[in-house]
């Protein structure tokens, strides 16, 4: 049986960051990274699956995945409350 070699997230992206052009394009998406983040670790924390949550929240999977990947483009409120509902949180968004 083949071993899976696992890698560290966090490495990979403190090696990347050495890149200035990487960092400039990382930097601009940070938000949107913080709220992926922040949705698996809750996703993980309450032990269900992306498609688990996306009945819980009335959406779909590949939602849940686009959401988690940061690239989920036109966010809706009512759709990050859904998913903060579902989660037993809310959602918190400001201006800076």
């Amino acid at each position: 049986m083949k071993k899976i070699k696992l890698i560290d997230s966090n490495k990979v992206l403190n090696q990347r960051l050495k890149d200035e052009e990487f960092k400039s394009e990382y930097e601009t998406l940070e938000e949107e990274f913080k709220l992926a983040k922040q949705v698996i670790r809750l996703r993980t924390n309450a032990k269900l699956t992306q498609k688990e949550l996306a009945i819980m929240a009335g959406t779909s999977q590949p939602a849940i995945a686009r959401l988690e990947s940061g690239s989920y483009k036109n966010l809706s409120l009512s759709f990050l409350r859904r998913i903060g509902d579902a989660l037993g949180v809310q959602p918190h968004i400001q201006f800076k």
